[in-house]
């Protein structure tokens, strides 16, 4: 499909070594392999793109060089109603979702269409192959209906067990498949099956954490809050499964030291997960920078325990050099967790108090910042920015028919490589 051009001057670097180098070639891992990579972008002082639309209004801070159909952008106000609630006078509501009357366009309900239009308009994609993306579902959503608009060839790896995920207001079109993994398995298994995928030639990744058009779309809320405040936040607060939303506030929030217009400091990262799946909690507790071992069935039975389940991610970005345990120790931050019982709480709050759904990652974030204000664990005046992640679905599917997206295939989590590639090969 016809898109419009955009040109972005941007390099890579090494979040470790500082070895910058060109974007060519779809590049998700620095020269010693052992680090995230980032961006830095010619354009030191963010300005809003005014000349284009939607999401791409962030187009000076993304790595991008065309702008796609149908994106929207996310929206922040001043929370006084939750903040009153909470005790709290400065609160600032990152909204990205589906909200018509704060402006909030979001067809899926979830940020996760950031990271879509953003990794989707990076250069350096692959002609004549496939782009695999694993997901616990909200993100299979947000690509599933970016790729599917725009005709882009998608394969969409995800858990049979979290298809109710997976709606859209039309069928998707041709070029987007969907497999799955069997009912009982979980992110995981998912992810195995697209690295699998990608072993094949026809197929390449889309990267997930390593991709710097990911996270650099998903900082697009830090984005939305500080030019809506008029300085950097005082602390940041969201759910996380993987973390990678995390490091991109941190990394956007070292964009905008440099910019020097909004403020020479830190936010606090306060990230939160949902009891009992807490690997990232329990691993920053113990002080580890690597990852504490969890047991598959442990980890299986606590990933279908939670109402988050786009949380419940086993290998998170977190102990990489410019990962999450690095951006906690920089900006001083911590990890909190919650109950389902005190998430759904916190979205019943919400909905009464704003007059909006959110979803139940979003939920574990308030409870989280209910949790901090009660504690005494932030200042009553202190400047804060609430990531919610996604809201606006239940209202959505009120207001508009869908219809649930079904796998062209579905596999055993322990399906033998060779007959996952023999099934994937006649896909597209």
């Amino acid at each position: 499909m016809e898109t419009t051009k955009i040109r972005c001057d941007y390099q890579l670097e090494s979040a470790h070594h500082g070895i910058t180098f060109p974007d060519e070639n779809w590049e998700l891992d620095s020269p010693s392999g052992d680090a995230l990579i980032t961006t830095r972008y010619a354009e030191k002082q963010f300005h809003p793109r005014e000349d284009l639309q939607g999401f791409y209004l962030y187009a000076g801070w993304l790595p991008v060089d065309r702008q796609l159909r149908g994106s929207a952008a996310p929206v922040t106000y001043r929370g006084d109603k939750i903040g009153g609630h909470v005790g709290l006078s400065n609160l600032f509501i990152t909204f990205s979702g589906y909200w018509p009357e704060r402006g909030a366009w979001m067809r899926t309900g979830t940020f996760k269409e950031c990271e879509a239009y953003s990794v989707c308009a990076r250069p350096g994609r692959r002609p004549g192959r496939v782009m695999v993306v694993a997901s616990a579902g909200n993100t299979a959503r947000a690509f599933g209906q970016v790729c599917s608009d725009n005709g882009i060839p998608l394969l969409l790896c995800v858990p049979e067990d979290n298809l109710g995920a997976l709606w859209a207001d039309k069928p998707w079109a041709d070029c987007v498949k969907l497999a799955c993994t069997a009912s009982g398995s979980d992110y995981f298994d998912a992810i195995r099956l697209s690295n699998v995928a990608c072993e094949m030639e026809q197929f390449y990744p889309e990267g997930g954490a390593k991709n710097v058009a990911r996270r650099d779309g998903m900082a697009t809320t830090v984005l939305s809050a500080v030019t809506r405040v008029g300085r950097l936040p005082d602390y940041y607060f969201q759910a996380v499964g993987s973390g990678t939303g995390a490091i991109a506030a941190w990394e956007a929030n070292k964009r905008f030291i440099e910019d020097g217009r909004f403020g020479s400091h830190f936010m606090k990262l306060m990230v939160s997960q949902n009891i009992p799946f807490t690997p990232i909690r329990d691993a920053w507790r113990a002080g580890s920078r690597e990852m504490l071992p969890l047991g598959e069935e442990t980890a299986r039975k606590h990933a279908a325990a939670i109402d988050a389940k786009v949380l419940s991610n086993r290998k998170p970005p977190y102990g990489i050099k410019g990962g999450l345990y690095d951006a906690l120790v920089a900006t001083g931050g911590d990890v909190l967790a919650v109950t389902n019982e005190e998430a759904r709480a916190a979205a019943a709050t919400f909905t009464r108090l704003e007059g909006i759904d959110i979803e139940p990652a979003a939920a574990v974030a308030l409870a989280s910042l209910e949790q901090a204000a009660r504690a005494g664990r932030v200042e009553r005046d202190a400047v804060i920015m609430l990531n919610i992640t996604g809201g606006g679905i239940a209202r959505y599917r009120e207001e508009h028919p869908v219809v649930m997206q079904r796998p062209c295939l579905t596999f055993p989590h322990d399906a033998p490589a060779d007959d996952v590639k023999r099934q994937l090969a006649g896909l597209f």
